[in-house]
Formats: C-alpha cells, structure tokens, sequence
C-alpha cells in the first residue's frame, strides 16, 4: 500500500504495483485495517522527511512491526514521540542505512530479474550542466519520480 498528498505520484504508485494507493489524509488505522484483513502492516517506509508522516508511520505499522526511516526529518526538529507506544508494541526503528549485505544483494537481484520497474520510474535524465533544474524537479515533486544526473551527458 502506498500513501501520497500527490495524486500524480498515487497513480504512479499503482502503476508500478501498488494494491493500494490512498492519499495521506485517508491514512487512519481503521481505514488500514479495511485493507489488511483487519491488521496493521509489519513493515512501513517512510519516504517524507515530515512529522506528519512519521506520526502515520506510527499509527500504521502493527505490534513487533517495523518502521524504516527512508527519508530524515530536517536537523533540528523535535518530534514528539510515542515512547510507551513503541515500547510496548515492540516497534523496530532501522534507518536507511542500516541494510544489511544481504539487503543490498537481494535488491539488486530484483532489479536484475526486472521484477521491480526501476527504469521506468526514472522521469528525468539530465547533463550536469542542468543538475540545478534536476535538484528543482526534485525538490517540487510534480512532474519528477526520479531524477538522474549522467555527468558525460
């Protein structure tokens, strides 16, 4: 299942393979449970270095779940955090450092075995001399999904 503010990326979402995509403020246990055969999720990513979407990442993964901490929240920035919550489910915080070698080697076999569309996610393909329009389509987040810089371009 896949969460956005972005209808744009939604339906990217579901078109790289998604069962589900919802927009953000739809995100709610019992609307999560409705999919899930009444369960909340053993794994969530979070992809948006907000508050907002590390309190749903909170309130979305279920007891001994995991949470990956894809995208950091800005230096600075206190987040109020549910510690009983997590202490008391068992929730596991990983950043996404914390891959292991057989994380990384799986990855690449499934991108290898073309069984995730990585390719077709790239949006955008830039010389360095346009790296600065390749940090702002990052940046506003419409019209990009990934963003490649190729120097000898």
């Amino acid at each position: 299942m896949a969460s956005d503010i972005s209808d744009r990326r939604l339906k990217a979402a579901r078109r790289f393979g998604a069962d589900e995509a919802i927009h953000a403020r739809d995100v709610l246990p019992s609307r999560l449970r409705q999919i899930n055969r009444n369960r909340l999720f053993d794994y969530v990513i979070v992809c948006a270095g907000t508050s907002s979407a590390y309190d749903q990442a909170l309130q979305s993964v279920d007891r001994g779940g995991t949470i990956l901490c894809f995208a950091p929240l800005e230096p600075g920035v206190i987040f109020p955090f549910p510690f009983f919550d997590f202490w008391n489910d068992g929730i596991t915080l990983i950043p996404t450092y914390g891959g292991s070698p057989l994380d990384i080697v799986t990855a690449i076999e499934l991108i290898r075995a073309r069984r995730l569309p990585v390719h077709e996610m790239i949006t955008h393909r830039l010389g360095l001399a346009e790296a600065d329009l390749g940090f702002k389509l990052v940046a506003e987040a419409n019209e990009s999904i990934k963003v490649i810089i190729e120097p000898q371009r």
